[in-house]
């Protein structure tokens, strides 16, 4: 089995390779392949990734390309994992909406829409090349944010597509730890979009313990997602880390202001990783790279591979996938991300109770914002991403969408074809 990764000369790459060095049994890979046009990450990447596989003892052979065509022919899956623009663009998608008293967040907000309008084009691109190299049965794994638009936009153009995001995970192996529970008997009541997610329970053996959480670990949930122990309790959900930006959004607003942005902390956790890749001696997964951010992306991007490729019995994972009468008050092909079956014919969301109103109205809000965006970003236009802004329900307002669109289309004019005519 050959696995293509597009973006492979990323920091993360070698949290993802050192999952399948883990998964020798069960995810039968010969070939990893690495693809990214800069040769100095790519390949810096790449012999650390070969290094952490001899280790392990797993026979996989790593190989790094710039090509594209050449890097997917004959791949089983193809992982996309792309910023395109940087950590430079990233800065810029944390600090611009400052101006008109909104967060700075590079998944949502005006940030997020920056990146999507950058983003959407580039794997629209890539995607369409990897099928007519690999063909049309190809998967492709998307962990590109925003993962929700991004993702749409692949399922829109009839792609093979699946989304993939690691709050899930990371919050399942929280709630295991304080359950004392096996990782792989805790299943997740996980209800909304990517980035805008609430737990609504927690099923060990078929029984909820979710209100067991709150009443015991409250506290430490509260500290984890940044949510208040009244709010979760009264709700009886535990939400995404995500939602502080809508449920604190000022408070989260007066923080930014005051702290170092997040690219440039990345930045130099990214220098400082390249370092450690280089050293011939180095052959485990350093500590430094938790502080990159990504718990756990390895073993949920290498389960999905698994459970999409190896032609076994359905799998149960959280990932993004199309609504299809999920969600009664969402269009079908809004993309959602919900527990799903997963198997080699692809992904199916699970059926759920009735989402409450104080879940599904936001859920409805930030859905139409999506479909703004994705017409924004697959047509042009600085009408349409000020019309995408002003759904947004961070930002909501004629005066600050009108500016915040003038300002990111002047911001980001080098990755927008239409705007630099």
């Amino acid at each position: 089995m050959k696995l293509a990764v597009v973006g492979g000369g990323s920091t993360y790459t070698p949290e993802l390779v050192d999952g399948i060095a883990g998964r020798r049994s069960t995810l039968d890979v010969d070939e990893i392949v690495l693809i990214d046009p800069d040769a100095y990450r790519v390949e810096t990447v790449g012999g650390f990734s070969q290094r952490l596989l001899d280790h392990a003892g797993h026979p996989a052979r790593v190989r790094t390309t710039a090509n594209l065509e050449e890097g997917v022919e004959g791949a089983s899956a193809v992982l996309i994992q792309l910023r395109v623009g940087g950590q430079k663009a990233r800065a810029s998608d944390e600090t611009f909406p400052h101006a008109c008293g909104c967060v700075g967040q590079e998944t949502t907000g005006a940030g997020g829409l920056a990146k999507a309008l950058r983003t959407v084009p580039v794997v629209l691109d890539i995607a369409e090349r990897v099928r007519e190299v690999a063909g049309d049965d190809t998967w492709i794994v998307n962990f590109t944010n925003p993962v929700g638009i991004v993702t749409r936009a692949l399922l829109q153009e009839g792609h093979r597509a699946v989304g993939l995001c690691n709050v899930a995970i990371n919050l399942q192996r929280k709630f295991a730890k304080l359950l004392g529970a096996s990782t792989g008997d805790v299943r997740l009541v996980h209800t909304g979009l990517n980035h805008l997610s609430w737990e609504r329970g927690v099923l060990v053996d078929g029984v909820d313990r979710l209100p067991e959480l709150l009443e015991k670990h409250a506290e430490f949930l509260g500290e984890e997602v940044t949510a208040p122990v009244e709010w979760m309790r009264r709700m009886n959900a535990v939400p995404s880390y995500y939602l502080k930006y809508y449920y604190s959004h000022d408070a989260q607003v007066a923080k930014q202001l005051t702290e170092r942005p997040r690219a440039e902390v990345v930045s130099d956790v990214e220098e400082e990783l390249l370092k450690i890749y280089l050293d011939p001696e180095q052959v485990t997964k350093p500590d430094s790279l938790e502080k990159r951010g990504g718990a756990y992306y390895s073993e949920a991007a290498v389960q999905l591979v698994h459970a999409l490729t190896a032609g076994g019995p359905a799998e149960e994972h959280v990932v993004n996938v199309r609504n299809d009468g999920t969600f009664s008050f969402l269009p079908d092909d809004a993309v959602i991300e919900v527990s799903s079956t997963v198997d080699s014919s692809g992904a199916r969301a699970i059926p759920q109770q009735k989402v409450e109103p104080r879940f599904a109205g936001l859920i409805a809000a930030v859905t139409a914002y999506e479909h703004l965006a994705l017409e924004a970003a697959v047509k042009g236009g600085r009408d349409r991403v000020a019309d995408a802004l002003l759904a947004h329900p961070l930002i909501g307002q004629y005066t600050k969408a009108d500016q915040l669109a003038d300002s990111l289309v002047s911001i980001n004019r080098d990755f927008l074809p239409w705007a630099r005519g």
